[in-house]
C-alpha cells in the first residue's frame, strides 16, 4: 500500500531495533492473536471513551503480553514520522520481524491499515482457546476465512511460543504460580522452527488444542497430514505460514477515513463524535 510511501521507512529500524534490545522478552501479542486486525487488542480501559480493554479477558489476561515493546516502537516511530504509522500496522512488522529474528521466514508485510476506535469483547472471548477441540478451531478458522492449511501452519507459531501452565496438559509442578510461563516447544524454545511439529508426531504437545491437530478424530483427513508434510519440511512450513500471515492481515482491515492513525497505542485519539 502507498501510504508510507516517502514519509517513513517500513523496515525502519525503530522496530527492528526495540526487538532485539529485548532479547528475553516475551514476543509482542501478535502470535497467535493477530485476529484483532485492528490493534483493538491494545488499548486499555478508558471509562470516558467507554472503552473496556480486550486485555482482562480470560483468553488474554496474563497471556498477551509485550506491550511494553509495542510501546516502545511506537514512541520511536513517531519521532521519525509522526502520524503515519498505525498500531495495527506496527503489530504486523512486528510479529515479522520477531518470526525472522529467530530464525524464520520473511514476507512483505501488507501495510496501510488503520487502528479500530473501540474494542469488541465479544470476540476477544471467542479467540482460539488451548482446550478447543479440532473441530471448533476449524469453525473459529473458516469464520475468517482460514481452511486447515492455515490452521497448522498458524499453530506452527507455537514453536517459540509461552503458555501459562495452568493451561498445559500437564499443568504446573507443585507449588508453582498458575501465571508461570512455559515453553512450547522444549527442544529449541527460542528458535522459530518446524521442531514443534516432530513434539506433535511424538504425542508430547504442551497445548490440547495443538495435540488435537493429530488425535482428535477428523484429523486423519484434515490436518494430520500436514503436520506430518510440515515436520518433514522446514521451507514448507515457512513458505505455508507466510503465505498464512498475509491471508491473516488481509482480513477486514480498516483503510481510508475508517479508524484513525492512533497517537498511543493504548488509547483512542479523540472523542467518536
Amino acid at each position: 500500500m502507498p501510504q508510507y510511501t516517502g514519509h517513513c521507512p517500513t523496515r525502519h529500524p525503530g522496530c527492528q531495533g526495540r526487538r532485539r534490545a529485548y532479547p528475553s522478552q516475551p514476543h509482542p501479542p501478535t502470535l497467535p492473536r493477530l485476529f484483532r486486525q485492528h490493534g483493538s487488542l491494545l488499548l486499555d480501559d478508558d471509562i470516558s471513551f467507554g472503552i473496556r480493554t480486550e486485555k482482562k479477558v480470560p483468553g488474554n489476561n496474563r497471556s498477551a503480553r509485550g506491550f511494553n515493546v509495542v510501546d516502545d516502537i511506537k514512541r520511536a516511530l513517531e519521532k521519525a514520522c509522526p502520524g503515519i504509522v498505525s498500531c495495527a500496522d506496527i503489530l504486523a512488522l512486528a510479529a515479522e520481524i520477531s518470526v525472522e529474528l529467530a530464525g524464520g521466514p520473511s514476507w512483505s508485510v501488507p501495510l496501510g491499515r488503520r487502528d479500530g476506535t473501540k474494542t469488541n469483547i465479544e470476540s476477544a472471548n471467542n479467540l482460539p482457546s488451548p482446550f478447543d477441540s479440532l473441530e471448533i478451531l476449524q469453525e473459529k478458522f473458516r469464520n475468517m476465512g482460514l481452511d486447515d492449511i492455515d490452521l497448522v501452519a498458524l499453530e506452527g507459531a507455537h514453536t517459540f511460543g509461552r503458555a501459562q501452565c495452568q493451561f498445559t496438559q500437564r499443568n504446573c509442578t507443585a507449588g508453582q504460580d498458575r501465571g508461570i510461563l512455559v515453553n512450547l516447544d522444549v527442544v529449541t524454545p527460542d528458535v522459530f522452527d518446524n521442531k514443534y511439529y516432530d513434539i506433535l508426531l511424538q504425542g508430547r504437545a504442551q497445548l490440547l488444542s495443538d495435540q488435537v491437530m493429530l488425535s482428535d478424530p477428523v484429523a486423519a483427513a484434515t490436518t494430520a497430514p500436514i503436520v506430518r508434510r510440515f515436520s518433514g519440511s522446514q521451507k514448507d512450513f515457512f513458505k505455508n505460514f507466510a503465505v498464512s500471515m498475509i491471508k491473516m492481515r488481509n482480513i477486514s482491515p480498516l483503510t481510508g477515513r475508517d479508524g484513525e492513525i492512533r497517537k498511543n497505542c493504548r488509547r483512542v485519539n479523540k472523542k467518536l463524535y
